[in-house]
C-alpha cells in the first residue's frame, strides 16, 4: 500500500466551516464529514492534531468592535473553540478513533490541560489531539495557535481546511475572474495581503519552515489526497511544491 507523504499533520478548521451553509452553530453533516476524513487518514498511519476556531459561536474581534473589552471578548472566543473541540471529539470517537481535547485554559472536568509531551505521546499512540482555547492568551488568533502547536509538535504540514479550493487573489464568490494560486511562498502571502493566515501566524510558519496546504474540505477525500502528496489546492512554503 502506498505510504502517505506526511506522517504528522495539524488540521486547521475555522469555526465558520463547521456551521455549513447556516453560518452559525454546528452542522451535524459537516461534523460527520470532517470526522470521517480524519479517521480515514488516521487509519493510514497519519498522526493528526486539530486546531479549530470559534467564529461560528463568537468572534472576539467582533465583540471588541462593539465596545467590549478586547481581552474579555477574546477569552469568550477561546471558550467557543472548546465547544467546537468537544463536538469534534464526539464525532471522531463515534467513528471509532480515540480522541483527546487539550486546552490552553485549564478546565479539567471536560478536557486535559495542554502539556507538550503528553500531546506528543497521544499522537504516537494513534489518538487524535484537538487543541482548544487557542494559545490561552488574548490578541492571538487560532491561526497563530495552529502555527505555534505545529512548531511544538514537529508536524510536517498544516492542512488549512476551507470552503474554497485554494488561495485566490480576490474573493472567488464575488469575483468570478479571481486567479487561483497553485503555490505561494510565505513572503508572497504577506506582501500580497492574502487571507491565508494572519501575519503573525504566517510569519511563525515562515520562521519555522512549516508548509501549508489550503484545500476544499467539502470535497470528500481531499484530506487523504493532501497527506498522500497529491497536488490539490494551494501549497504555501519557502519553495514551490515539488
Amino acid at each position: 500500500m502506498e505510504q502517505p507523504k506526511y506522517k504528522r499533520v495539524i488540521l486547521k478548521l475555522s469555526g465558520e466551516a463547521l456551521s455549513g451553509d447556516v453560518g452559525y452553530g454546528l452542522e451535524a453533516n459537516v461534523l460527520n464529514s470532517v470526522a470521517q476524513q480524519v479517521v480515514d487518514i488516521v487509519k493510514m498511519g497519519v498522526e493528526v492534531a486539530i486546531v479549530v476556531g470559534g467564529g461560528n459561536i463568537w468572534r472576539g474581534v467582533a465583540g471588541s468592535k462593539r465596545g467590549m473589552d478586547r481581552a474579555t471578548a477574546d477569552y469568550m472566543g477561546m471558550l467557543a473553540t472548546v465547544i467546537n473541540s468537544l463536538a469534534l471529539q464526539d464525532a471522531i470517537e463515534a467513528n471509532g478513533v480515540d480522541t483527546r481535547v487539550m486546552t490552553a485554559i485549564e478546565m479539567r472536568e471536560v478536557a486535559e490541560p495542554y502539556i507538550k509531551r503528553r500531546a506528543i505521546r497521544h499522537l504516537e499512540k494513534g489518538r487524535v489531539v484537538i487543541f482548544g482555547a487557542g494559545t490561552g492568551n488574548p490578541y492571538f488568533s487560532t491561526d497563530t495557535t495552529a502555527a505555534l502547536r505545529a512548531a511544538e509538535m514537529g508536524v510536517e504540514v498544516i492542512l488549512m481546511a476551507k470552503k474554497v479550493d485554494g488561495v485566490y487573489d480576490a474573493d472567488p464568490v464575488t469575483h468570478p475572474d479571481a486567479k487561483k494560486y497553485d503555490s505561494l511562498k510565505y513572503i508572497d502571502v504577506l506582501n500580497y495581503g492574502l487571507k491565508v493566515m494572519d501575519s503573525t501566524a504566517i510569519s511563525l510558519c515562515m520562521d519555522n519552515d512549516i508548509p501549508l496546504i489550503v484545500f476544499d474540505m467539502m470535497t470528500d477525500g481531499n484530506m487523504k489526497r493532501a497527506v498522500m502528496g497529491e497536488v490539490i489546492g494551494t501549497y504555501v512554503g519557502g519553495k514551490d511544491n515539488d
